[in-house]
């Protein structure tokens, strides 16, 4: 495809989201921008999770990562089931009985205030960082495919990125995003679909389920050296626990969860979005295998991240691949950073300037709406310091990487919130929550340097556990028992 036509396939697609911005965005005020007036179908908001999920990075990342590390991927993600469990029947049950609109709300009812921004502060920082480190993988895609063609740079494009975002969640927020995200997925699903079809009908693959389970690539679980970071029980339960904290202690995730009508109904989703998003990401992982042995037959140089985009828009397999590969690339990275810019606005408006509490209602949404923009800007900035950092060729390990780093402190407090009585002394909270990574951190590299074990991306339960020994080790004795 030439330059030409991507850039008007993309004004074709943000030209829909802006549509249905504008009918979900009709008399939106901060209620439907933060809740979307809690009247979102619960089957919905499953489908549009999917997408959101997944992002850009796992469109292109997961594929790619099938040539190091072969299926072992599916280990997390069936760590995933039982970590979504825990949100569906204890993390939501406590959301809706509180009724929050953030979620870090319940810090502060058990906790205290200090407890309350700190957590709010560890998800403004991971969410921000990791929806940069999304968009960056994005943007770089479409500065190869479109932008570097009419010499624009890289910095144009960041801006450009965000932008587009910005104009369709302004107004009507969490509301348009359920329904935009459900289109999205769609595009997202499809893509997959034809990217298979294609391939397998290229190399005149009959029984798709057969060829993979042949593959050399096919290899699925890591019993072998329980010191690698592959060793099947880390990956197992660092899935379980990062389903926990980037889904359950997630604002943007759990933001969505929040807009169905009911517990139940929010219940029903977490169920069918799990069954989903398993069989979605067996079907990446397949399609990673196809695009190893087709790049490896063809001569194709094109590794980790590169390799789905070079295979899917240099012709080969006609332009109908292409243009649903880009669709579908476009849909998964906007279902995921649009939430994200959202959630960021949530959290910032109602978890640091509390402005849920002022009376004013005009107030209130001129507040909301500078703060969208301030988050925008900031979006833009780490995404062009996320360029100058030059994360590696596999971007949903550096996110992983990350999130043990940021996600663990927020999963050592609610543990302790969730699964003792007893009070904590709160400005103590936030010191103890800068401090565990740095632990966290140290541990991991003398367990390699001296015992050659790598705790890989378990980081997240040591970080965790650091996080909650330090609150034991500061209890407030003779306090009443706060909200649980």
């Amino acid at each position: 495809m030439q330059p030409l036509h991507i850039l008007f396939l993309i004004i074709g697609y943000f030209s829909v989201l802006i549509f249905i911005s504008y009918i979900t965005g009709k008399k939106a005020d901060n209620t439907t921008f933060f809740k979307a007036n809690n009247s979102s179908p619960w089957y919905l908001v499953a489908f549009g999770m999917i997408g959101a999920s997944l992002s850009g990075v796992t469109f292109i990342s997961v594929p790619g990562w099938v040539e190091n590390q072969s299926m072992g991927y599916m280990q997390i993600v069936l760590g995933y089931v039982l970590g979504y469990a825990f949100i569906g029947l204890v993390l939501l049950p406590l959301y809706y009985r509180l009724n929050l609109t953030s979620i870090y709300t319940y810090l502060g009812k058990r906790f205290g205030n200090y407890s309350y921004k700190t957590g709010a502060s560890y998800f403004l920082l991971s969410r921000t960082i990791g929806a940069a480190l999304r968009l960056y993988l994005v943007a770089k895609v479409l500065q190869l495919l479109i932008f570097d063609e009419y010499g624009v740079p890289f910095e144009v494009t960041a801006i450009l990125t965000i932008l587009l975002i910005w104009f369709y969640t302004f107004k009507g927020g969490i509301k348009t995003i359920v329904w935009t995200d459900t289109l999205q997925t769609l595009f997202m699903l499809i893509a997959v679909g034809v990217s298979i079809y294609s391939i397998a009908d290229e190399m005149q693959i009959s029984n798709l389920f057969s060829y993979v389970a042949d593959s050399e690539l096919s290899k699925t679980f890591f019993f072998d050296d329980y010191k690698s970071g592959s060793y099947f029980w880390k990956q197992f339960f660092t899935g379980t626990f990062i389903a926990i904290a980037m889904t359950g202690l997630d604002q943007d995730m759990m933001q969505k969860n929040l807009t169905c009508r009911n517990l139940k109904d929010a219940q029903k989703n977490m169920f069918w979005f799990t069954i989903v998003l398993v069989i979605v990401n067996f079907f990446f992982l397949a399609l990673g295998v196809l695009l190893t042995d087709y790049a490896q037959r063809k001569g194709i140089e094109a590794k980790g991240d590169l390799l789905f985009p070079t295979i899917a828009t240099r012709g080969t397999l006609g332009i109908a691949t292409a243009i649903f590969f880009l669709l579908g690339l476009i849909a998964a990275a906007y279902s995921s950073a649009d939430s994200a810019l959202t959630s960021l606005t949530t959290s910032f408006s109602i978890d640091i300037l509390e402005i849920d509490k002022r009376e004013n209602h005009t107030s209130k949404e001129k507040s909301r709406k500078k703060i969208h923009i301030l988050f925008s800007i900031i979006l833009i900035i780490t995404i062009l310091a996320v360029k100058y950092y030059n994360p590696s060729q596999n971007v949903i390990n550096d996110i992983f990487k990350f999130a043990g780093y940021t996600y663990g402190p927020l999963l050592g407090l609610y543990t302790f919130g969730l699964f003792t009585k007893r009070q904590v002394k709160d400005k103590i909270v936030p010191i103890i929550c800068i401090l565990s990574p740095f632990l966290t951190y140290f541990t991991n590299s003398l367990s390699i340097n001296y015992l050659g074990f790598d705790f890989g991306h378990l980081v997240i339960l040591i970080n965790g556990f650091y996080t909650f020994l330090g609150l034991t080790i500061f209890i407030q004795h003779n306090s009443n028992t706060s909200t649980t």
